[in-house]
């Protein structure tokens, strides 16, 4: 079971195809964070790519944004909550096993109910 969250950003890029929308995600996240918000990133489509271990670690567009892996890394520590579509992982040859530990694996009923009840959200795709 997945908590309900305030905020929740979709992103469906990966690091190959748009590094700009994965830092963008988790720079909107944090601040949601940061405003005393709970907030969740779904990762989706290509981006269940960036569920695998250190996947953020070269991800960096540059001032005034973070590097992505230290956006992720506080967003974590905050609260945050990383979610991984597993029909999208399965599709994309993503095993639950390979992913980071702190993300968990949901359906697509369990993103339906996550952006209904959210009170806002930002879809990256």
């Amino acid at each position: 079971m997945v908590n309900n969250t305030d905020y929740v950003g979709t992103l469906f890029d990966n690091s190959d195809s748009n590094p700009s929308k994965i830092t963008l995600a988790f720079t909107m996240a944090g601040v949601a964070l940061k405003k005393g918000h709970s907030a969740s990133v779904i990762l989706m489509v290509d981006a269940v790519h960036l569920a695998l271990p250190n996947a953020l670690d070269d991800v960096n567009i540059g001032a005034p944004f973070e590097p992505a892996g230290e956006l992720l890394e506080a967003f974590i520590e905050k609260g945050g909550q990383v979610l991984v579509c597993g029909a999208c992982m399965k599709h994309n040859g993503v095993e639950e096993s390979a992913i980071d530990k702190h993300f968990t694996v949901i359906s697509g009923d369990d993103v339906v109910e996550l952006l209904m009840n959210a009170k806002g959200s930002l879809q990256l795709n």
